[in-house]
C-alpha cells in the first residue's frame, strides 16, 4: 500500500508536524478543520510544507520516525 510522509507548520518558522499517512488529501483536510484533537490543533499547524510518495506505507513510517529524531533547528534549514 502506497504512502506519504508530510510536514506541517503553523506559520514561516513557526511549529512544525512530522506525519505519515495513505491518504494525504484527506489527512491535510483534517489538521487544516482540526477534526482530531491532539498537537496540530492545539499549536494551530495547518500549513502542508512538503511532503514525499512512498510505495509502500512502511517506509513512510521509518521516514517519519528518522525526521523525529532530528533536532528542531535542523528540521527548517
Amino acid at each position: 500500500m502506497a504512502g506519504y510522509f508530510y510536514l506541517l507548520a503553523s506559520r514561516k518558522h513557526g511549529t512544525l508536524y512530522a506525519g505519515c499517512t495513505t491518504d494525504l488529501t484527506k489527512r491535510v483536510w483534517e489538521h487544516r478543520e482540526g477534526v482530531v484533537p491532539g498537537f496540530t490543533r492545539q499549536y494551530g499547524v495547518k500549513r502542508l510544507v512538503y511532503f514525499e510518495v512512498y510505495d509502500d506505507i512502511e517506509d513512510a513510517i521509518v521516514r517519519e520516525r528518522r525526521i523525529k529524531e532530528w533536532k528542531r533547528d535542523w528540521k527548517s534549514s
